[in-house]
């Protein structure tokens, strides 16, 4: 069996038709035996599936990909599992022990319907997600994955950029950096692959011009929603008697869509999970410097 994962810096690239790389894992008996990483030579959304088809690819792993993509997949007899961020080979591996399921092309949390949770240190589907949650786009300025931001005007809107940034909190302490990782962040300005403030002050810039930016958290990861802090029944959710409290895990929808969590209390009958992104209500700062503006 031969799984492709769209694939940067170790992670599940988010955007199918965007990916510049997919690392092809070998699997047999239920065991990775080699790997290797492979350019996507430039094609993109449909014409990917040809490229997999023409490796032998049997699985797809990836984060979102548009209809069009599901369907040139499907003709081609890849199955696919979207919907994965976090870890390439971690989320290789729960796909072997059975534990990954296709979400779709869309994020769609619904944290009341029914759910199953996987450990994050044990048996995690879809990765590794501690630190930020968008480490799969490069980083703390990354779209949390699931939220609509204003539209975004200005000359970039619509075009692939690359940029260096620095993140902060306001009392001076550097959450995320792409300098550090040595490699600029390249997404479509306005498309959602970014926070609304991040996308917002892109759109306007000058190749070469670095500027820094305040965000509130209405114009980066929102403010804490009491939605999204829910109780169950330990009886009823599998796994969730090896939980901890202060513990992340990942947790699936009614739809089988991943979404990480954080253990916020537990009893001997029930366990309450906080699933906000860990920015939210967080005031940010970013020091941005747009590096190239690609189309």
């Amino acid at each position: 069996m031969k799984i492709a994962v769209t694939y940067n810096n170790g992670e599940v690239f988010q955007h199918f038709g965007h990916t510049e790389e997919f690392k092809i894992y070998e699997a047999e008996d239920g065991k990775v035996i080699s790997s290797q990483i492979i350019g996507s030579d430039g094609r993109g959304h449909e014409a990917l599936a040809s490229l997999l088809s023409e490796r032998a690819i049997d699985v797809l792993i990836c984060g979102g990909i548009g209809g069009g993509a599901q369907a040139a997949l499907e003709e081609q007899g890849i199955e696919l599992c979207a919907g994965a961020s976090g870890s390439a080979d971690e989320a290789v591996e729960a796909y072997l022990r059975g534990e990954l399921v296709n979400t779709g092309a869309n994020c769609d949390h619904h944290h009341d319907e029914e759910h199953s949770c996987h450990d994050k240190e044990e048996s995690c589907s879809c990765g590794d997600e501690g630190g930020c949650s968008c480490e799969d786009e490069g980083g703390c300025a990354g779209c949390a994955g699931c939220h609509s931001g204003p539209v975004i005007e200005g000359k970039n809107a619509g075009k692939t950029v690359r940029a260096h940034y620095r993140g902060t909190f306001n009392d001076g302490t550097q959450f995320d950096s792409s300098y550090d990782r040595g490699e600029p962040l390249e997404f479509v300005c306005g498309a959602g692959m970014m926070i609304p403030g991040f996308d917002a002050a892109v759109a306007v810039m000058d190749v070469g011009q670095i500027v820094d930016v305040h965000l509130m958290p209405s114009e980066a990861y929102g403010d804490p929603d009491p939605a999204a802090i829910f109780t169950v029944e330990i009886a009823q959710l599998p796994g969730a008697e090896g939980a901890a409290v202060g513990q992340q895990v990942y947790l699936q929808n009614m739809y089988g869509q991943p979404f990480p969590a954080k253990v916020a209390a537990k009893d001997e009958k029930t366990i309450t999970f906080d699933a906000n992104h860990e920015m939210a209500g967080k005031e940010l700062n970013f020091t941005i410097e747009l590096v190239e503006v690609l189309d």
